[in-house]
Order: C-alpha cells, then structure tokens, then sequence
C-alpha cells in the first residue's frame, strides 16, 4: 500500500512497488484520457528552493494531466526562508495547503527532515548529491519500454560518475534486477565511489568493469547512460584537455555501438552529447523525459490514494 507514503530515495520502495508504479505509468501511456480526473480536487505543493526545468514542470505537468492543482514557488529568495523561517516550518505550513509535496533543496538531507514535520506525503525532487528518487523511477520506466524489462542488460555508465546522484540512484535500482552488469566509463578523477563498488556491485556478487575511454566498450552496450564530465572537477588542465573528447558522443562513436543500444541521459545537456546524435533512433533521451512525467502521474495517483 502506497497511499500516504514518503519518497525519499530510490530503497524506499521495493521491487515490486517500483514494478507496481510503472505498470500503472504503463497503462497511462496507453489510454491517458481514462485518468484524466483521478486527482481531481487535490492539491500538489512544488518547492523548489534551486533551480529546475525538466522536474518541477513535470510533476506540475503530472498532476494538472491527473486533474489536480499546483501550487508553490521555483525561487527560494520569494520565501520566508529569506526571512529566517526553518525548512520545518514551511513544511508545517505547506502540508496544511496541499495534499502532497514535491521538494528540491540544495542540502543534502532536506527531504528526509520535511517528510518528518509533513502531514501529506513528500516527494524528494533532489537533495542535493543524495537523492533523485523519480529521476531513477523515470529511468527504469524507459528502459521497461524500450527494452521490455529491467533485466538482462549491459548498463554503460559514462562522465562524471563521483558526484552524479542519477548515476548513483541507477547502479542501486537496476542492481536489484537479475542479470544486469555495469560498464563505469570514466576518468579516474570522476570514477564511481567506493561504497557503489563495494556495498552495491560486490556486495551483491553484481558483475562490472572500468574503462576510460567509451570507444573501448560502447560496442559491448545494451544501455548507455550518459552524463556531464565538468572541468572544474579536475585538479590538472592538461588531464581535461587530454580526456574530455572521450566523453562526448558523437557519429563515429555510435557506429561502434549496436543497433539495438539506446542512449540515455537526465539532462540538462552541454556538449556531451552531439547535436547529430538526435536524429539517430537509438537516442531515447527526450523520450526520456516524456516517461518521466508518465511516472511521476503513477507515483503521485499512487501516493495520494487517488488509484
């Protein structure tokens, strides 16, 4: 049972509640207009205290396709968090508005404390580099589509794979489904943190290797998951200068790949990605977004007891 439950990180929900979401998604993607009044007369609270595009419109486009309303505010300098309010009490405030909150905070752990002075069920929409708990959801609901299920695969990590709370959120999620091995594309400054090695991919008996350049492996991928090398996480220039044209995929690179690979990617895109790329079928990234916004309708009816 899902109703009035929080969302704070992808282990709050088991497999089968993970299955349970996007089975619904599922059969929203199919026949939209039959849901199109589940929520109606309720009321989702989005604060966003950091900027955001793709997530905050999507849980509004969410719960406005469900029926609902929105409310709330996409700068945390119109709050009364510039007047010294505590997070607490603004959830205090905005748990007796709306019935269910969708919250991103740059401090790592917000969520979790606003979910325990909540009265209506909280949504971590991003606490800084914890969590993105419906990012992970709307990747999982993507590959379901287009590659029939979750398991089975050979997952491509590629960019900064240290401070990517995406990638993380991933490696747990798709660790929990049989037969899934991991390719960590990386330069040693952004390779994945010990604990994903060790608690999550060892700890499990969960196959993976590292590369450093995605020429190497891109042909051995059934998923590639994409995401930003930053400079400024380099201590050496001349490391950056040497390593960043590894990381951007373009044409040559994709005739390596296998023709039923699909790329992935949590967006915002700088360059890491080639224009050139959109057209190519097996970039599924803006589809991405799209089922994004289908499992954060499922997850939202679900968590309000509307199905």
């Amino acid at each position: 049972m899902l109703k009035g439950r929080h969302l704070i990180e992808p282990a709050d929900l088991t497999v089968s509640e993970i299955d349970e979401i996007c089975r619904l998604a599922e059969q929203i993607i199919v026949d939209p207009a039959a849901f199109t009044d589940v929520c109606r007369g309720k009321l989702l609270a989005a604060l966003f205290f950091e900027p955001s595009t793709r997530t905050r419109l999507s849980f509004e486009a969410a719960m406005l396709r469900l029926g609902g309303s929105t409310l709330g505010f996409a700068d945390a300098s119109a709050t009364s968090a510039t007047k010294g309010e505590t997070l607490a009490d603004t959830i205090r405030v905005v748990s007796a508005y709306a019935d269910i909150i969708a919250m991103r905070n740059p401090k790592e752990g917000a969520a979790l404390l606003a979910s325990e002075y909540s009265r209506v069920p909280v949504i971590n929409a991003g606490d800084g580099g914890h969590h993105h708990p419906t990012q992970t959801l709307t990747d999982l609901l993507t590959i379901r589509a287009l590659k029939g299920s979750c398991g089975g695969h050979v997952i491509g990590l590629c960019g900064d794979l240290k401070f990517g709370r995406t990638v993380h959120s991933l490696c747990k999620a798709m660790s929990r489904y049989p037969n899934n091995r991991f390719v960590l594309i990386s330069p040693r400054e952004l390779s994945i943190p010990d604990y994903i090695t060790e608690q999550v991919f060892k700890k499990n008996g969960i196959q993976f290797t590292t590369a450093e350049r995605m020429e190497e492996v891109i042909g051995d991928l059934d998923i590639l998951y994409m995401t930003r090398v930053q400079q400024e996480r380099f201590f050496n220039e001349q490391d950056y200068i040497r390593l960043k044209d590894s990381y951007i995929l373009d044409k040559e690179k994709m005739k390596l790949a296998k023709k039923s690979l699909i790329v992935l990617h949590p967006l915002p895109r700088v360059n890491e990605i080639a224009p050139e790329i959109d057209e190519d079928p097996r970039a599924a990234y803006f589809k991405q977004v799209r089922y994004g916004m289908f499992a954060r309708m499922a997850l939202i009816a679900k968590l309000t007891g509307a199905l």
